[in-house]
């Protein structure tokens, strides 16, 4: 006998096993038939193949004789060590040979069992339909093998089984070794989609930023390609339309559909599914009641032999062991009118009375059965998860006895057929037409002992509100994925039955509205949005336009929008949200101030500084006088307003402000508070943008340490600070140590976040940028080339980060001399720039000089002249003459007109733009040194080597003692420094080899779309900048 006081690691639960299954004596069919599992499941799990969840295994120890609360606890304690025995990233072949499944005949090898599949039924009776299944299957195997795929379509009336024999087709073809078994409940898009997502998930297709329907796109795509057989089902489908654009085209899956519907039969191959024969109804009551006394045939005629009445009568005669015709007369005596006044309305013939009949003498024996029941209707028809009525995320960390009460008042309850459960025992389901007639009894006995449906929602609701609890908000949801589906998918259905009976409480709504947050947190931004846009309609015709929880929503609402990059639709919703608040709240409500951060944040977005900074300004002030110099929200909004001056170039007064910030948020929070962690990081990004890199990468590097510290070496934070760490490193010139920065934080950002996740995409632009710095455009040129493949394909074409996506793949086409692809990816970024974010945006500007710079490389000076000539007065107008991407604008125009010979305008330019960098940046910035290489190179041009010798030289020395010998803006002055001398005949010397030689510094725009400096991909003021949310 196994002892679990051994078991330390994974590879001892599973030996334990598989000794606890070698002295059992029985095959896996007849032990997995005993624990209620699936058969593969319990294979997997002794051969170790995958761990299994507590439940599982405690079904599995019970049906071995396992069952005293001690030997229950000891196990489980054996269980938790071996689950923090985490597996190693590549695993260890087992040479152990594997354990041969003796009534199966073979070893089930890589099976995936996905979805809630129903469990056999007691007295299950095969349906002559499911060998009309299996002769098709062999009848089309040929055209499954060249490509086409095969769809069946069961249909039937309800109550006819059509569930249960799609389920025992997918039992028959997991024990006939299929490696793929999916079921997906199919009542509605959201349903199906969601079950494809989970089944890509499965497959490893998952990108930790796919939105669902990205998702179950990859799901349908796999099934059309594999060549492996499979069973893809889609239960209780309504709609042709909602399931026909998922069902794979091709491929070597075979599909069944169960539905009520026939317009089924017109796409796909009917088989019709009817009553049982009168042998099987009578078969299946003695079988299920140990009877066989005259009168069974009296009973299944009476119910017509429906199966799920029929079932219904065999559980309620075992249970209460009664005779037929006591049965019979049991159920011709119950008043149905009395229970639904419109008796018999669409229910198959003695369906109401069984289901009535059985309910009754539940709720009659079994103490808690009409609560758990009425919860059970007005939850989702497709079954309820066990963590839902647990009120935990994660079942598996409860102790049994915890759940002892419940699991047993649903074995119970099971026991009379009125529910089931999904073949691995984790999701609670009931009959449709079980669920429809407490409904109905509720809704048509409001004021009997009965609970009424309001009562029978609210109670949902609370349930749903307890689960809720247990879930992480902001990045932390990522990981809670599974437990957000679960939620949104329950939600949803009471919410569907309240707005149907006029029942929509704050509570339900305020629900709804957690659900559309999640959304937007996992990144799936189109379930977000129309669920948002359903909470604020519902919110405002239940609780009017002027109740703050409509104008919350309104706001939640926008955050979506943004988050999309339609601006253009929620800047206006915020502006209106505002006047709102600040009429119904009055301004100096904390919410009303936050609604006043939000807008300014949106303006930012669209490079409106002009309104972005009066607005932090005033709100900043305002937030002082109201809730005091040392409250958290604050300190927040001093933080976004450092950052807009950032943003808008005056360094002068960002970094105070940084500097402020950070000491006031040490003093008040701690130093290792998340919050303070951020403004560090902040305040050394503002030095690396002031070019003081002294300071910035010592800074960068504390704050790194601190994270992995606090945080751990995975947390998106700490991954966000290495990169910014690496960032800091190629600033400094040292490719050395930035670039294997950026290749291990990106390899782990795809391992801890997944591939498509911003913050990844963001890691794969930022190393190929390094590798073009480093002049390797052999990999850059394809990373840039995926990066924008996939930002087009997780965030759409015109997304602003699909658009600087495209804007830096043009750059290194250019860099490559690549210059016809680069100058219509430069024309087409410039042309969607101002379509999407307007003429005057930032970024609009930014691609206007770089096509300027194009075309200058190109050699077409007649374009490129005006265009930088435009670029400088529109920045000028709109962003100010200090701002440095104006004075970029600056050197850069007095660069093309120095290519052209114009030195009598380039240079006083140049001298114009030097002087203003001092004044603006100081004179150490990167910048400043660049405008003083580019002048002396002027000056050289037109012969005046008096001027441009010791400007190079001062240059020079400065470089070296700013950046350091080998960054690349000193090795090009040097490089210029000894060209000239060589040419003057100064001293000897030979040659430079260094392929900058005699270059001018082009320090052109730094690429910026409002991301927030931390690398994570996501807008500032939603990460390291995000103000307090209403």
């Amino acid at each position: 006998m196994a002892d679990p006081s051994k078991i330390h690691t994974r590879a001892d639960l599973r030996v334990a096993l598989q000794r606890l299954f070698g002295s059992d004596g029985r095959s896996y069919e007849q032990v997995a038939a005993a624990a209620g599992i699936g058969t593969a499941t319990l294979h997997d799990m002794v051969s170790g193949k995958t761990f299994p969840r507590w439940r599982t295994l405690q079904l599995v120890l019970e049906a071995s004789g396992i069952t005293t609360r001690q030997r229950l606890r000891n196990w489980r304690d054996a269980w938790v060590r071996a689950r923090e025995d985490r597996p190693a990233s590549t695993p260890v072949p087992d040479d152990r040979p594997p354990v041969p499944d003796t009534e199966l005949g073979h070893v089930v090898l890589d099976q995936i069992v996905e979805g809630d599949i129903p469990r056999r039924p007691r007295a299950f009776q095969p349906r002559p339909e499911l060998e009309q299944l299996r002769a098709r299957m062999r009848e089309e195997g040929e055209a499954v093998i060249e490509g086409a795929a095969i769809v069946d379509a069961l249909t039937g009336t309800p109550g006819m089984g059509k569930s249960l024999l799609a389920a025992s087709y997918a039992w028959d073809r997991q024990h006939a070794g299929w490696p793929l078994i999916v079921w997906i409940n199919a009542q509605n898009t959201d349903q199906i989609l969601t079950g494809l997502a989970g089944l890509a998930r499965r497959l490893n297709l998952l990108g930790a930023d796919d939105d669902t329907a990205t998702a179950a796109a990859k799901a349908r795509d796999w099934l059309a390609a594999t060549d492996r057989p499979g069973l893809l089902v889609f239960d209780n489908a309504t709609k042709v339309d909602d399931v026909a654009p998922w069902c794979p085209a091709t491929g070597a899956v075979q599909i069944l559909i169960t539905s009520r519907n026939r317009a089924f039969h017109e796409l796909f191959e009917p088989v019709d599914v009817g009553v049982f024969a009168p042998g099987q109804s009578v078969a299946c009551l003695h079988q299920r009641t140990g009877q066989t006394t005259p009168g069974a045939d009296d009973v299944a005629h009476e119910l017509g032999h429906l199966p799920l009445a029929i079932g219904q009568a065999g559980a309620l005669i075992a249970r209460r062991r009664m005779t037929y015709p006591a049965y019979l007369k049991a159920l011709r005596d119950l008043p149905l009118s009395e229970y639904l006044p419109r008796a018999g309305d669409g229910y198959p013939q003695g369906t109401a009375q069984a289901i009535l009949l059985s309910i009754d003498q539940a709720e009659d024996t079994i103490p808690g059965a009409r609560v758990l029941l009425e919860l059970l209707a007005v939850l989702s028809e497709s079954g309820v998860p066990r963590a839902i009525l647990y009120g935990t995320t994660n079942p598996e960390d409860l102790d049994p006895g915890d759940t002892a009460e419940l699991d047993q008042l649903l074995a119970e309850l099971a026991d009379t057929s009125l529910i089931s459960f999904s073949d691995d025992g984790s999701t609670v389901l009931m009959h449709r037409l079980t669920s429809r007639v407490l409904r109905e009894r509720a809704q048509h006995t409001p004021h009997t002992s009965f609970g009424d449906l309001s009562g029978m929602l609210t109670r949902a609701t609370t349930l749903l509100y307890h689960f809720n609890r247990h879930i992480p908000d902001g990045a932390a949801t990522w990981a809670a994925r599974a437990a957000v589906d679960m939620l949104v998918e329950q939600s949803a259905t009471v919410h569907a039955l309240a707005a149907k009976a006029g029942h929509l409480t704050d509570d339900l709504l305020s629900l709804r509205a957690c659900c559309g947050v999640y959304l937007h947190d996992v990144a799936d931004l189109g379930r977000a949005t129309l669920l948002l846009e359903q909470t604020l309609a519902d919110r405002e015709r239940v609780l009017g336009a002027d109740h703050p929880d409509t104008l919350y929503s309104r706001s939640n609402l926008a955050y979506v929008y943004q988050s999309t990059g339609d601006l253009g639709r929620a800047i206006p919703l915020l502006e209106q949200t505002l006047t709102d608040l600040q009429r119904v709240l009055g301004p100096d409500h904390p919410d009303a101030l936050s609604s006043r951060i939000n807008l300014a944040s949106a303006y930012e977005s669209v490079g409106d500084l002009g309104r972005a900074i009066p607005m932090y300004e005033q709100t900043l002030a305002d937030q002082q006088r109201v809730l005091g110099t040392d409250h958290p929200n604050t300190l927040t909004f001093r933080n976004n307003l450092a950052y807009a001056y950032q943003l808008a170039g005056d360094l002068r007064r960002a970094i105070p402000l940084h500097e402020q910030t950070l000491t006031e948020r040490q003093r008040v929070l701690g130093a290792d508070h998340p919050d303070t962690l951020y403004s560090r990081s902040n305040l050394a990004l503002a030095y690396q943008a002031a070019g003081d890199l002294r300071r910035a990468v010592p800074l960068h590097e504390q704050t790194l340490a601190d994270q992995q510290r606090v945080l751990g070496a995975d947390h998106p934070d700490t991954l966000g600070s290495r990169n910014n760490l690496a960032s800091a490193y190629e600033a400094a010139g040292d490719l050395g140590r930035a670039i294997p920065l950026y290749e291990r934080t990106l390899a782990d950002r795809e391992r801890v976040l997944g591939a498509d996740h911003p913050d990844t995409l963001n890691s794969r632009t930022n190393l190929a940028y390094a590798y073009e710095s480093a002049g390797d455009l052999g990999r850059a040129i394809p990373l840039y080339e995926q990066s924008l493949a996939d930002q087009q394909r997780v965030l759409g074409a015109d997304h602003p980060n699909t658009l600087t996506s495209r804007n830096n793949l043009a750059t290194a086409y250019q860099s490559a001399r690549d210059l016809g692809r680069a100058i219509l990816l430069h024309e087409r970024t410039l042309a969607d720039r101002q379509r999407v974010l307007g003429p005057d945006h930032p970024d609009t500007l930014t691609s206007r000089n770089n096509l300027a710079y194009a075309y200058e490389a190109a050699g077409d000076l007649g374009r490129a002249i005006p265009l930088h000539e435009q670029t400088l007065a529109d920045r000028q107008r709109v962003l100010g003459p200090d701002h440095p991407h104006t004075l970029n604008s600056r050197n850069n125009l007095a660069h093309v007109y120095q290519s052209a010979g114009d030195l009598g305008r380039a240079i006083p330019l140049y001298e114009r733009t030097l002087a203003d960098r001092q004044r603006v940046l100081g004179p150490d910035h990167p910048d400043t040194l660049g405008s003083r290489n580019n002048l002396a190179s002027a000056y050289e041009s037109m012969g005046d080597v008096g001027r441009a010798i010791p400007l190079y030289e001062r240059t020079l020395a400065d470089s070296e003692r700013v950046l350091g010998t080998d960054h690349p803006l000193t090795k090009v002055v040097r490089s210029n420094v000894a060209h000239l001398r060589l040419n003057l005949g100064a001293y000897p010397a030979r040659p430079s080899a260094d392929p900058a030689a005699g270059q001018r510094t082009r320090l052109g725009d730094v690429e910026r779309n409002a991301a927030c400096r931390c690398g994570s991909g996501k807008e500032y003021k939603r990460c390291h900048g995000a103000s307090t949310a209403s």
